[in-house]
């Protein structure tokens, strides 16, 4: 058998399929589209569920993929043993309604014997042990022997998932040889050993599945195949452990050298290499994909395998960032297929740095927290963390429960995953709610199903406000209905419309459908499945009928403000890349007549000059009268033009291209401007940080910038009232009176830190005595820590030997500072426990050293409570 190559091997199987006039679709993204009920693209199949299912017209009905997938379900796993990875490649054919079983068969057999080259003697089939169809194919047709085909039941070779599409399968195997096998007689495919691998799985789904049980066929079977790439290199190279297939074992090598290790010196060594290797992998395709490490859904899982393998570096000896120097062993090994990882290998590398540095200022802390935990376990001969510890790691310090998990169980103890999973509920929860309402999950019917496919929408909008469409369409509460009446609200689909649906950041239009008899106010548009434009309307008057021919009118105002804003985000991204940097990948926007916002990856706050410098840029190539010119093309020759694609947008076969001028060009279906003039002015209203790595800008155009304006000078004009000076010293004014204020404060400081010391006496006779240790705790009416200390000082001379506690409030906080003398230092007495047990008390921290310490706190009233706190504590230690 010939060896091939990782990458041979998926271009093989691309460009037989293409020969079988299949649409060869490039891999879609990691993060899946419209489809709540995954986190991660897990399978081939995962992104075409809607032409599955029926709710979305496919580009083909033949199409072949290789889909880049992700999987966790078994991270404890991946680098215990040879074959657990988290990234992996998967190869498939899909068939809509076309062909089936005969050709599915045929044609596979056909790539794995004449392409692949793989000697036939070793190859099995297996059946679903009732589907005679398919066997007589392979036994008639193939004319593979009977003997080498072996019927297994349904838990092996049938498909369904619930209620829906369901189906048969049959897989192709490959007889690695005795040496794999168990002796017994009857090995064969199904056998637990490592002999036989199954590698190609070809699903036959002819049955509907209803909620009786019952197995109806499909008026229009599919096929769904599924084929590992990894797996099938590692027979095609005729080596036992992924890590040994080229690609892998390219990265593997990179990350011996960096870690100055050897593998296969010592098993603890070889699974820190192994996880090292697989999550690296998986990291620059998350992050490519748009993915930015987070607490939350994807982002955590990102975060989980960016730190795990951090830590695993960290095993190995290495005490620096070092995983962002991987990056270029992945992006060679793969950037030919997936060129996106060369055109973000910089962006990439930042995210991956930034994080690993992140990880690195954290780490200590939290391993020192951890540490302590275990101390604390192991004496008290218990063997699991309290779940509220494991949580605090995890949203204080960023470590991921699993690595909290995995160190425990180093050391033989375990976590308390429930106790865990409480603190989460709130988060999750949140999470939940945030999803009700989004596009339709998986498999889940919806009333839009059910409509026939030839209901779809032609948008007319771009060059138009008004034009006419025929009612395809109604749906109220949920139902299909014929027709709805005056004040009734329901959701109309047209074949035509004029109206833009949301999508791509951009709200929906508003305006009005109308006719002789008959006028409703839409009140929301939103993009359907299977290219469907759904207005939501009102009706004012009259009647609307299924068949209706009916005026489309788009309310000008907010159509125009928010192409402008739209427009906007254009220039804006483009001048991000120019003064923040070319890592700058937007992360997500919201353009409405407003007002516009746009989120973008970047590590830290834009500077004042910064921001002027953008504002600048962007009001420049506004009043330079930029024409927009919008293009439709290919997405190969958009790449070619310099087209900026978004992550996690939806791309066609045909595109969309937005020129402003020469200066920006983007691949959008949003409406614009015509020349950037009609923008007006562009004006950032805040900058700020939104989550780990992304910042958001939020910024007016046109005449919402003018009334900003105006406001900002009313407001001026009042300051400059309410001060009685002109309003070009308004700011020498402030600042005169600003330090005014701050004397008078010194000024008051003063006088009653002169009182609060002039009281010593008074404080003097409040002392107590635990156990001949003379103690003060006392709050006192003092403002700065400074003036604290002092009096602090003066307590101490005045008493000689002893204890003192002072506290005191300012502004809204809580001061505290702890003093013990020598002598009681030596009896076990620590200041800075001291001041940490009141600072808690009162939702604060701090500490010092044994004689002297400080602490602040956040809640005054809590002053009391924080005292009695330090007393018990004193008494227990003297007393003790």
């Amino acid at each position: 058998m010939e060896k091939k190559g990782l990458n041979e091997i998926r271009q093989l199987f691309l460009d037989f399929f293409k020969s079988k006039e299949h649409l060869v679709r490039p891999s879609y993204p990691l993060v899946p589209q419209n489809d709540k009920s995954l986190l991660l693209i897990n399978a081939g199949m995962a992104p075409l569920k809607p032409y599955f299912a029926g709710t979305e017209v496919p580009p083909s009905k033949r199409m072949a993929t290789c889909q880049k997938c992700i999987r966790t379900g078994d991270i404890e796993n991946v680098g215990k043993t040879a074959r657990h990875a988290t990234f992996f490649e998967m190869m498939g054919n899909f068939s809509f309604g076309d062909y089936f079983k005969e050709e599915s068969i045929l044609w596979g057999w056909e790539f794995v014997a004449e392409y692949l080259k793989m000697p036939v003697d070793k190859l099995w089939a297996s059946i679903y042990f009732e589907d005679e169809e398919a066997y007589e194919i392979w036994d008639k047709k193939v004319g593979i022997p009977k003997e080498r085909i072996v019927r297994l039941g349904k838990e092996d070779n049938f498909w369904e998932i619930g209620l829906g599409p369901c189906g048969p399968c049959s897989e192709i195997y490959f007889d690695r040889g005795e040496k794999y096998g168990c002796d017994h007689e009857n090995c064969k495919p199904g056998c637990d050993c490592d002999r036989y691998v199954e590698f190609w799985n070809h699903v036959f789904t002819q049955f509907d599945k209803d909620e009786e049980g019952n197995y109806n066929l499909l008026p229009n079977p599919n096929i769904d195949t599924g084929m590992g790439l990894e797996r099938v290199a590692c027979i095609m190279q005729d080596v036992d452990s992924i890590f040994e297939v080229d690609t892998m074992k390219y990265i593997l090598d990179n990350v011996c050298k960096l870690t100055n290790t050897k593998y296969n010196e010592s098993e603890e060594k070889n699974i820190s290499i192994r996880v090292i290797t697989d999550h690296i992998r998986s990291v620059v395709f998350m992050v490519s994909d748009g993915m930015l490490p987070s607490n939350e859904g994807r982002g955590y899982v990102l975060r989980r395998l960016l730190r795990r393998a951090a830590r695993h570096g960290k095993l190995l000896g290495v005490d620096k960032s070092f995983l962002n120097e991987l990056v270029d062993s992945v992006v060679k090994m793969y950037g030919g297929t997936y060129t996106e990882l060369e055109e973000k290998l910089e962006y990439i590398k930042k995210v991956i740095g930034v994080e690993e540095e992140r990880f690195q200022e954290t780490i200590h802390q939290g391993l020192d927290i951890l540490n302590d935990y275990i101390k604390e376990l192991e004496a008290s001969k218990e063997t699991t963390l309290n779940g509220a510890y494991a949580f605090k790691l995890y949203d204080t310090y960023g470590f991921p429960l699993d690595l909290t998990k995995e160190i425990l169980e180093e050391k033989g103890l375990q976590v308390d995953i429930d106790g865990f999973e409480e603190e989460m509920t709130q988060q999750r929860e949140r999470a939940r709610k945030a999803r009700v309402g989004e596009d339709t999950e998986g498999w889940k019917e919806d009333v839009f199903s059910s409509l026939s496919k030839d209901i779809v929408t032609e948008f007319k909008g771009y060059e138009t406000l008004e034009n006419q469409g025929k009612v395809l369409a109604i749906i109220k509460d949920n139902k299909i209905t014929t027709s709805i009446e005056n004040d009734e609200e329901a959701i109309v689909i047209l074949d035509e419309t004029t109206f833009y649906g949301e999508g791509g950041g951009q709200v929906g239009d508003i305006g009005i459908l109308y006719n002789e008899v008959f006028e409703a106010t839409v009140l929301d548009t939103k993009k359907g499945t299977n290219n469907r434009i759904l207005q939501t309307i009102k009706v004012n008057k009259g009647t609307i009928n299924t068949g209706d021919i009916v005026n489309t009118q788009v309310n000008e105002k907010t159509r125009k403000s928010t192409a402008r804003n739209h427009t906007a985000t254009h220039l804006l991204h483009k001048t991000l890349k120019e003064i923040v940097g070319g890592h700058v990948q937007q992360a997500g926007s919201l353009v409405t007549p407003d007002r516009l916002r746009f989120d973008f990856t970047h590590f830290e706050g834009l500077t004042s000059e910064e921001i002027t410098e953008i504002e600048e840029r962007i009001n420049h190539q506004i009043m330079k009268g930029q024409e927009i010119i919008v293009s439709e093309t290919t997405p190969n020759e958009a790449k070619r033009m310099g087209a900026e694609a978004l992550f996690g947008e939806k791309y066609g076969e045909i595109v969309r291209v937005v020129k402003a001028g020469d200066y920006s060009i983007e691949l959008c279906g949003g409406t614009h401007v015509r020349n950037s003039s009609e923008i007006g002015m562009f004006l950032i209203l805040s900058e700020g940080g939104i989550a780990s790595g992304v910042r958001r800008i939020e910024a007016v155009t046109g005449l919402e910038a003018y009334k900003y304006i105006k406001q900002q000078q009313y407001t001026i004009e009042k300051v400059s009232d309410l001060l009685k000076t002109p309003i070009n010293n308004i700011i020498h004014r402030l600042e005169a009176f600003i330090a005014e204020g701050k004397e008078k404060d010194r000024e008051i400081s003063k006088l009653k830190t002169k009182l609060a010391t002039g009281s010593i006496d008074e404080i003097l006779i409040k002392s107590k005595q635990i156990n001949d240790v003379k103690i003060l705790i006392e709050k006192v009416d003092i403002q700065g820590m400074d003036d604290l200390r002092k009096m602090g000082d003066i307590l101490k001379e005045k008493i000689n030997s002893g204890v003192i506690l002072l506290a005191s409030e300012a502004e809204g906080k809580v001061n505290f500072i702890a003093i013990v003398t020598k002598d009681i230092v030596a009896k076990g007495v620590h200041a800075g426990n001291l001041v940490k047990e009141a600072a808690k008390a009162t939702g604060g921290g701090g500490g010092g050293r044994p004689d002297m310490a400080q602490a602040g706190g956040k809640s005054p009233e809590k002053i009391k409570d924080a005292l009695e706190a330090v007393e018990e504590l004193l008494k227990s230690q003297l007393n003790g």
